[in-house]
């Protein structure tokens, strides 16, 4: 029986907890993501570079040194456009006609830890260091993890970069700003002249 306050944890914590035990953590940091928020993509892809090692400066292809990696909060993930909807997980069970299909609004409901799992593998190269770097990558749908005792640090994510609008689109956008602008100019005038009308013809009756 749960005791009151006890903090609960999905399926996966065993699955975590055995992947932990069974790499060396010997020189390698353990960083934890805040997903409530941020966009799937983007968080994907700095999980996975920060997983394979490469934002260290000691970086080689065939060797494993990335750092352990803690996803919470992975059921306050955000995604853009119509992705809830229109983006879909496809899997066959082995026989013949059972393609299942899941829209990742159902997925998210069922279990939001797959989804960001998902993302990260299909993000990191296909070799033989794919299963070691399965293992250093632990995700939590709450904001409470059971890896307390080694230190942890928090992963800052770097805010987004926009893109620079090419030319083109750039002179239409301020050909259209100014178009709006000489408008409102015109409207502007357009009423004053109209008050002053309206003024001299109270002007004319009254002296009348």
């Amino acid at each position: 029986m749960a005791t009151p306050g006890a903090v609960t944890f999905s399926g996966n914590l065993k699955r975590a907890v055995a992947g932990i035990k069974r790499i060396n953590t010997e020189g390698i940091r353990w960083r934890v993501f805040d997903a409530k928020g941020q966009v799937l993509g983007r968080l994907a892809s700095q999980i996975s570079t920060v997983i394979q090692g490469k934002d260290k400066p000691t970086y080689t292809p065939n060797r494993e040194d990335g750092d352990i990696c803690i996803v919470v909060n992975a059921k306050d993930i955000a995604v853009t456009g119509r992705k809830l909807t229109d983006k879909f997980y496809r899997w066959h069970t082995g026989y013949v006609g059972h393609l299942k299909e899941r829209s990742l609004k159902d997925q998210l409901v069922k279990d939001p830890t797959e989804v960001i799992r998902s993302a990260v593998m299909c993000m990191l190269p296909r070799n033989k260091l794919r299963d070691d770097r399965d293992l250093k990558l632990g995700i939590f749908a709450g904001s409470e993890h059971p890896f307390g005792d080694p230190p942890t640090e928090h992963f800052e994510i770097p805010p987004r970069q926009v893109r620079e609008l090419r030319p083109r689109i750039r002179r239409a956008m301020v050909r259209a700003q100014k178009k709006a602008e000489q408008q409102e100019e015109k409207g502007d005038t357009s009423k004053s002249a109209r008050r002053k009308k309206k003024e001299e013809e109270a002007k004319t009756g009254i002296t009348a």
